[in-house]
């Protein structure tokens, strides 16, 4: 016999396979997903980064067949990262009209029509030092990185990006671009910003994909400090001031309370990388056999959804995809 006080609600009965599904409040799909692409020159190559094993540098053809078939998978779009063929002082592969961005926009965008692609903007893949901007007496010179971010932008809605994304974390980079944009008749390219980004530990397989590690100090004077959350939130607040289509908090995992607190605070569209050593950490332990690879990457980017991210920006991107489509029975 149940006691008296039993409640009449049992959460369990919702706990049916049969109905978990229906009654799911927060949706995982591919279409939410944007898929980071490095793209290097010279011939048709596909080289896996160490750190990061199915993530690849990807010559100019194969990124556009790799963005056909993930505009196939249905997933949302993705994020192009250049590996220039040389680097100097003043990161000026970044604009150039031939570059590897350009040349991969102009390739995905021969090769499919249907898909969102997006361009990240910032030197330290284009630097010999590393850095994301231009380096004065030893420093990161915040006023002179931002006209060379701008030029770098509008290289890339000339060659065709829907999207440009701004990454050097500089002071008024988002403003300086839109203007930029605007007045070379670029309205329609969006802005994502990086509104929010860490001085994380997490990113270490990225600068081993495109040989940005620092040569000398570190990020830590112009991006964020891990421990403030206000701060985040004043920069985001900055970004939708100066134009920001949609604002991201980077990296993802360690910033659920962030992403919940941007979308809460602005309801503005926000995205959330799931950046490379997030991918790197569970790839490793799945090889050893401590994790569930698919179960736990369904995990973890369904808690970046819930925390309110409208779109993930993942390495998992293809595989979820597939994991997804076949879950579906498609």
């Amino acid at each position: 016999m149940r006691p008296p006080s039993f409640p009449s609600y049992r959460a369990r009965r919702l706990r049916n396979p049969l109905l978990r599904d229906l009654i799911a409040e927060t949706s995982l799909e591919p279409g939410k997903l944007i898929a980071p692409l490095f793209v290097t020159l010279g011939g048709r190559k596909k080289l896996e980064v160490p750190s990061m094993p199915g993530v690849f540098r990807l010559s100019v053809e194969e990124a556009a067949a790799e963005a056909k078939l993930l505009a196939k998978l249905g997933v949302g779009g993705v994020l192009l990262f250049g590996i220039p063929p040389r680097k100097d002082l003043t990161g000026s592969g970044a604009f150039a009209g031939n570059g590897v961005v350009q040349q991969a926009l102009k390739a995905v965008k021969r090769s499919v029509k249907d898909l969102l692609v997006m361009t990240d903007v910032c030197l330290c893949e284009y630097t010999a030092h590393g850095h994301c901007g231009i380096v004065t007496n030893g420093d990161v010179d915040n006023d002179a990185t931002l006209e060379v971010l701008a030029r770098t932008a509008l290289s890339h809605a000339r060659a065709g990006a829907d999207f440009v994304a701004p990454s050097a974390m500089m002071d008024g980079q988002v403003g300086l671009i839109r203007a930029a944009l605007d007045r070379e008749g670029f309205s329609s390219v969006g802005i994502m910003g990086y509104s929010a980004k860490y001085a994380s530990a997490l990113y270490g397989p990225f600068r081993e994909a495109v040989e940005s590690a620092p040569k000398f100090g570190d990020r830590r004077g112009y991006q964020m400090d891990p421990r403030n959350a206000e701060e985040a939130l004043r920069e985001v607040a900055l970004d939708i001031q100066e134009g920001a289509d949609i604002v991201m908090v980077k990296p993802a995992i360690s910033s659920l309370d962030l992403i919940r607190a941007v979308k809460r605070r602005f309801h503005w569209p926000t995205a959330a990388f799931s950046v490379s050593g997030e991918y790197a950490l569970i790839k490793a332990a799945a090889a050893r056999g401590w994790v569930e690879e698919k179960r736990l990457v369904l995990e973890l980017l369904t808690s970046i959804r819930r925390a309110g991210a409208d779109l993930i920006i993942t390495y998992y991107a293809k595989q979820l995809a597939q994991w997804l489509r076949k879950r579906g029975g498609s």
